[in-house]
């Protein structure tokens, strides 16, 4: 089954018995980044929520939940179960809270908190995700041309191109299965 990701920033909000709750869904990337930001934004705001999920190069996925304060289990985790159901990849959320003086007790924690992930993940350009690897091919100066056109036409990326004596090798990067063909 596909995984997906996102590539840019997307944002919804949710409102709660007065409560409002902030979405960001962020690529992996920018994860870190984005959440200092938002706690600097935000100074005022009760909780910074995050769940992420990341592909290790071993081919593990790796995830996270924090709930920020929350009772435990009540908003990070229903957040991260939000994006294994979505099949998300290489991002994250964070979800700011603004306290409206109500509590929702334990329930309505979970359904507000994974009800903001799902709204950022609804409005969401999703894109699948493929593995990005790397292969050096060396060949001839005579087939240095027609690899360059085969590169082309299967939009991959030339990361290095070494010249010798007796041709060339380049170091191409792309996803695992398009990498395959050349």
């Amino acid at each position: 089954m596909p995984l997906y990701t996102v590539t840019r920033e997307f944002q919804a909000e949710l409102e709660e018995k007065k409560s409002r709750f902030l979405a960001f869904l962020v690529p992996y990337d920018r994860f870190e980044t984005r959440l200092s930001e938002l706690r600097d934004q935000h100074r005022k705001a009760n909780h910074h929520v995050t769940a992420f999920r990341r592909m290790l190069d071993e081919g593990r996925i790796d995830e996270g939940a924090k709930d920020d304060g929350e009772p435990a289990g009540t908003s990070g985790m229903p957040m991260l179960k939000t994006m294994i159901g979505a099949r998300l990849i290489n991002c994250g959320i964070i979800v700011v809270r603004y306290f409206g003086g109500t509590k929702l007790g334990t329930g309505g924690l979970a359904r507000a908190y994974s009800g903001a992930a799902n709204a950022a993940i609804n409005c969401a350009e999703l894109e699948q995700w493929f593995p990005i690897k790397t292969k050096k091919v060396s060949v001839s100066f005579a087939d240095t041309s027609e690899l360059e056109r085969r590169i082309s036409l299967l939009s991959l990326r030339v990361l290095d191109r070494t010249f010798t004596e007796d041709g060339a090798t380049l170091l191409i990067e792309g996803p695992e299965e398009t990498l395959a063909q050349l």
